[in-house]
């Protein structure tokens, strides 16, 4: 199993704090049955800066911690960007990592609270240079939740969209999961990751997402998003079904 979102690396951000929390971390993600994890420490979220070549260093090293200690787990280098207007520059300047230099997927975030006016720009400006934009758990932005016309038009116009395990089985409360079963439903999740933190108030939760997927929607739409997952670590291109609108839900869950 692939996982394309985590804070595994560490003493860089807000995930691993030191070297025994992400082996704790990389032996979770063993137990769960994850093969490949990528590492996407965040970028220019105010809070933290990582760039491309930092984290490749970040990783190699990494890996060769888990070869010493025998755990079966390949970490790939990625990057969790905080959208920001000077972020075509910065491809430029190479310091910008996607998932994978061929197919370019990079996990772009949102600020929680609201969409940025320059968003539905800056995607396009991606994708003319044959950049695509992964929106990572839009089932976390208030906004997006209370006008979820925002994010198909951006899945329109060729952005994809990743929400998060634990959102799917409940963790971040009802009204977050329910939200995040009305992407689903509506073909506007194309990935679930872990966004993993650490072990224990932001774990994996992976297998039990997808096996909340396969018992409401059906063994098509868990094989569906997994194959997204290993698409990508081949630099390929996903297939992408017709996203459908999402009818708002009134107070009491009336339509």
């Amino acid at each position: 199993m692939i996982d394309i979102h985590s804070h595994i690396l560490p003493e860089i951000d807000d995930g691993a704090q030191n070297l025994e929390q992400a082996l704790s971390m990389a032996e979770a993600a063993v137990s769960e049955g994850i093969t490949h994890l990528y590492a996407t420490p965040h970028h220019r979220n105010g809070r933290f800066e990582n760039e491309k070549h930092s984290i490749i260093n970040h990783v190699d090293s990494f890996n060769k911690k888990l070869q010493q200690r025998n755990i079966p787990l390949h970490i790939l280098p990625g990057q969790e960007i905080r959208l920001y207007k000077e972020l075509i520059e910065d491809l430029e300047r190479d310091i910008l990592i996607p998932l994978h230099h061929q197919s370019k997927y990079l996990l772009i975030e949102l600020p929680s609270n609201k969409v940025p006016a320059y968003a539905a720009e800056m995607f396009y400006e991606l994708t003319l240079r044959n950049y695509t934009p992964i929106i990572v758990h839009p089932e976390r932005n208030s906004e997006i939740i209370e006008k979820p016309e925002i994010l198909y038009d951006f899945i329109i116009t060729g952005a994809l969209a990743q929400i998060t395990a634990s959102s799917v089985i409940g963790n971040f409360g009802k009204k977050i999961m329910s939200f995040s079963h009305d992407l689903l439903q509506g073909n506007m999740a194309h990935f679930v990751a872990s966004d993993a933190h650490n072990t224990t108030s932001r774990g994996f939760h992976l297998t039990k997402a997808y096996e909340t997927i396969q018992k409401q929607y059906g063994i098509d739409r868990r094989y569906y998003l997994q194959e997204n997952a290993e698409l990508v670590m081949k630099g390929e291109s996903i297939y992408i079904e017709q996203p459908q609108h999402i009818r708002k839900k009134k107070f009491l869950g009336i339509f």
